[in-house]
């Protein structure tokens, strides 16, 4: 079963059954799903949470929980802008910045782009959490995303400048739909999964509804940007990575 496959199958699962929530369809996109309050909490019950000042979190549906839960705890929020397509390519959220009875607003897609300081990748501060949303996830750490695959070049950026590295804990908060090798997996467990990619981030904590999972991932972290893997329409497309690209023969 390839990564397409895995996709197809979780969003019709969510499409199937009374688990998915707004926006719809679920396909297409990160979906958002009935227990993301509980995830966020159970997330925010982790020491790598506790421990965290910073945080870079996706901007879809079902992380909006985690969002305001950061802002609130006075922890600082970083938000790639949508296909990293401006030269200062991350919003931040100061919590000092936002008064506590605005911090839902400015936690929404909408919100974000209002509230959020454009900055550039050599100003981000080093980020002590990454929250990144799923489609599917397994409980070692292997992570599917929507397809499109900026969630792991916004790590590669972060990592390439110093603003992530092995210290900086990998989470996400997903359905148990999307837990591929769970109980309630989408695909079935007895389905051959595929192996990441060398560009894949793999995750440390697994976060659903009922469960926390540390996976004690055996999959390696991308040490930066793989540039061979960027071909020159890609490179055109992200300002921020053609400015930062070697020189090609």
């Amino acid at each position: 079963m390839d990564k397409q496959a895995v996709r197809e199958a979780v969003w019709d699962a969510f499409d199937a059954g009374d688990q998915a929530r707004f926006p719809f369809p679920p396909h297409d996109r990160i979906p958002n799903f009935a227990g993301a309050d509980d995830a966020a909490e159970r997330l925010a019950a982790t020491e790598a949470w506790a421990q965290a000042a910073t945080l870079k979190a996706n901007p879809d549906a079902p992380q909006l929980p985690v969002r305001r839960a950061a802002l609130r705890a006075g922890k600082t929020v970083y938000v790639a802008q949508p296909r990293l397509r401006d030269p200062d390519p991350f919003l931040r959220l100061d919590p000092a910045d936002v008064p506590p009875d605005e911090i839902d607003d400015a936690t929404t897609v909408s919100g974000i782009s209002e509230y959020g300081t454009p900055t550039a990748p050599e100003d981000v501060a080093a980020v002590d959490l990454i929250v990144a949303g799923s489609v599917g996830v397994t409980t070692d750490g292997a992570r599917i995303g929507k397809g499109e695959g900026y969630s792991d070049l916004e790590w590669a950026v972060l990592r390439e400048l110093g603003a992530a590295d092995e210290a900086t804990t990998v989470a996400t908060t997903v359905h148990e739909l999307s837990v591929l090798d769970g109980p309630e997996s989408a695909v079935g467990t007895e389905t051959d999964l595929p192996e990441p990619d060398a560009h894949d981030v793999p995750l440390d904590l697994v976060v659903t509804p009922e469960r926390t999972v540390r996976t004690d991932t055996p999959y390696a972290r991308p040490a930066g940007v793989d540039w061979d893997a960027l071909d020159a329409e890609k490179l055109s497309e992200i300002p921020v990575l053609a400015e930062r690209a070697p020189e090609r023969e």
